[in-house]
C-alpha cells in the first residue's frame, strides 16, 4: 500500500515525458537520460538505500539479468539518495554491474515522485518508495511502478519489455 503523502503528490503515469535528469554515478562520471534517446529503453528504478537487504536483493537481481536487459536494448540505472562514494561501495561489495545514480538533494526522487514523508523515532523523514519506471527509446514512460516488491521485480520488468516489444 502506498503511503497517502505520496498518493497525494505528482505520481507520474504512463504516457508523459519522463523526466530529465543528469546525475553522477558511482564513478563520478555524468550520466543524462537524454543520452539514452533514440538507442535506448531505460529501467530507471528508485531504492531507497544502499547495502540494505530489499535493495540489495533488488540490484542484485538486475545485474543477474544485465544479458537480458541487453538483448532488449535496455539499460539499469539505480538511483539512491546515497552518495557517489557510498554507491561505489554497494556496487564493488556485491558485484553489481547496474550503474547506480546518486541523487543527494532528491531532486531527480522529486520529479519522479518517489519521496514521501515518515515517522521515525518521534521524527519525521523524507523517504523513497521502492519504484520503477519504463521509459522508451523516445523519452515516453511506457511504465510507472510505485511501491513495488524488491523479490523477483527485475524479472517483472524484463517481463513488461519484453511483452512491449512484441507489439511493435
Amino acid at each position: 500500500m502506498l503511503p497517502e503523502t505520496l498518493l497525494a503528490s505528482g505520481m507520474l503515469r504512463p504516457g508523459q515525458p519522463a523526466p530529465g535528469f543528469d546525475l553522477p554515478d558511482a564513478d563520478m562520471s555524468m550520466v543524462s537520460l537524454a543520452s539514452f534517446r533514440n538507442k535506448r529503453n531505460v529501467v530507471l528504478y528508485f531504492f531507497p538505500k544502499d547495502d540494505t537487504p530489499g535493495c540489495t536483493l533488488e540490484a542484485i537481481e538486475f545485474s543477474e539479468q544485465e544479458d537480458a536487459f541487453g538483448v532488449l536494448k535496455a539499460v539499469v540505472l539505480g538511483v539512491s539518495m546515497d552518495d557517489c562514494l557510498a554507491h561505489g561501495a554497494f556496487r564493488d561489495k556485491h558485484g553489481l554491474c547496474v550503474q547506480l545514480l546518486a541523487d543527494v538533494d532528491g531532486e531527480v526522487c522529486r520529479r519522479y515522485g518517489v519521496l514521501h514523508d515518515k515517522e521515525v523515532d518521534g521524527r519525521k523523514k523524507t523517504c523513497i518508495v521502492r519504484s520503477t519506471f519504463i521509459i522508451d527509446r523516445k523519452g515516453v514512460l511506457k511504465h510507472a511502478l510505485y511501491g513495488v516488491n524488491p523479490r523477483g521485480h527485475a524479472q517483472e520488468v524484463l517481463d513488461l519489455l519484453k511483452n512491449a516489444s512484441k507489439c511493435k
